[in-house]
């Protein structure tokens, strides 16, 4: 799967969970940027699962603090 691919895949979901507009998200975009809390956080994290079919570890979870190192995390998994 593409790089952009999952960008747009996970631009979409962060739009729906927060409820935001896609255009404001990019790949620099963090989540403190979209002031999404820890709930925000763990729902953002889930629905990327579903919809990529995959478990990000834990270790890498505490990474995630941007579009970018979600789209890392997902790729460094379904490369596994």
């Amino acid at each position: 799967m593409e790089r952009i691919e999952i960008m747009e895949r996970v631009g979409a979901i962060a739009a729906d969970v927060l409820g935001i507009d896609p255009e404001e998200i990019s790949e620099e975009t963090t989540f403190d940027d979209l002031d999404a809390d820890s709930l925000d956080r763990l729902q953002l994290v889930t629905a990327m699962e579903d919809e990529f079919d995959i478990e990000i570890p834990d270790e890498q979870l505490e990474a995630i603090g941007s579009v970018a190192d979600a789209v890392q995390a997902i790729e460094s998994v379904l490369e596994a």
